[in-house]
């Protein structure tokens, strides 16, 4: 079934009927491939399929493939056949799981997995050590157009991103993608910070970055008039963790042993206090807090100073807060900007 949906779209220039016919499926499917930077690329994107076709795992060639766009309830595992694979596109399918033959993809290094309805993550992906972008996403920061998305896709390089499906958890063996310095959870069901996130070396330990201009060759489609703007924003390489709308109530105090955050995104749980060890997270550079139950801030938090102002667009840098039950004086304080929060706080104020 699915070798025929694809007989339907492999729409070549014309040749002989003599030539056309003598093609098996796996030929059909092979001559839809290109050579993309250097890699073996084959898209199947948007083509309704429900199931992947048989003939596709003949191609051992791949290093990248899209699958994204379709109706994909299972992915069999035979994907394991394909271990050359630098990139898998899953995004917007069906999926309640991934195969745990992925753990075989020792090479992989993106996985988009977004818009799915994923409930868990097998623990064999722990095996895919190279593993620099995970991306599960489906809304960005701008509320998910088809152009904002991808941008969402390009600035979170380096992620393991579950966003938006339904997880509660993750797995142990997580800890093992030592390569990943950003991790999307948002819009899950998640009640407490997995303990794997806090042994993800890249997210705790300082390590020289690898990444070039090849995670741009990631992507389909290759380009979107906004992307400039986030490039200048120096979002590409930042630390980040993005745990906004899911059911959080509180911060572990261990959230100190994300030393080398950047960019810290909490909005839309469902928080009321702030842990002091939050304070210590001294390279923040962006902590959106906005639209939780916070109604007072640690006292050490002027600590926080490469965050810069009170920001308001989801993009910008800086303290996102103002949308919360605050408490006078810190919600009059905030008038003043974050420079008043902050000389208020040296003096004294706020939650001990």
């Amino acid at each position: 079934m699915g070798a025929a949906v694809c007989k339907e779209e492999l729409k070549e220039e014309k040749t002989s009927a003599g030539k056309e016919d003598s093609l098996t499926s796996t030929d059909r499917i092979r001559r839809f491939a290109v050579r993309q930077f250097g890699y073996s690329v084959l898209s199947l994107a948007r083509r309704g399929m429900k199931e992947v076709p048989d003939e596709l795992w003949e191609l051992l060639e791949l290093q990248k493939l899209n699958l994204s766009l379709n109706r994909l309830k299972v992915v069999p595992p035979q994907l394991a056949l394909l271990s050359n694979l630098v990139v898998l596109n899953l995004w917007g399918n069906q999926l309640s799981s991934l195969p745990a033959e992925i753990g075989h993809l020792t090479r992989l290094r993106v996985l988009f997995a977004y818009r799915n309805k994923l409930t868990e993550v097998p623990e064999e992906l722990g095996a895919c050590t190279q593993l620099e972008v995970l991306h599960t996403a489906a809304k960005d920061l701008r509320h998910g157009s088809v152009a904002s998305s991808f941008i969402d896709d390009l600035w979170l390089t380096t992620v393991l991103s579950l966003a938006n499906n339904q997880l509660c958890s993750l797995p142990a063996s997580l800890s093992n993608l030592s390569r990943l310095r950003k991790l999307n959870l948002s819009h899950n069901h998640i009640a407490h910070v997995p303990s794997c996130i806090y042994d993800m070396r890249a997210l705790v330990h300082s390590h020289q970055a690898k990444y070039g201009s090849w995670a741009l060759e990631c992507y389909w489609p290759s380009c979107f008039p906004d992307i400039p703007a986030l490039f200048t924003a120096g979002y590409l390489h930042q630390v980040f963790l993005h745990l906004a709308w899911n059911c959080l109530e509180n911060l572990a105090e261990n959230i100190q042993a994300l030393a080398e955050l950047k960019i810290l995104i909490v909005e839309g749980n469902s928080l009321h206090t702030l842990p002091k060890a939050l304070c210590t997270l001294t390279r923040l550079e962006l902590l959106n807090l906005d639209f939780n139950d916070i109604k007072d801030v640690p006292q050490d938090m002027h600590h926080l100073s490469r965050l810069e102002k009170l920001a308001h667009h989801p993009l910008d840098k800086g303290l996102h807060i103002v949308h919360n039950p605050l408490l006078k004086p810190v919600k009059e304080v905030l008038e003043g900007g974050l420079t008043a929060l902050y000389n208020y706080l040296r003096a004294g104020g706020g939650a001990s």
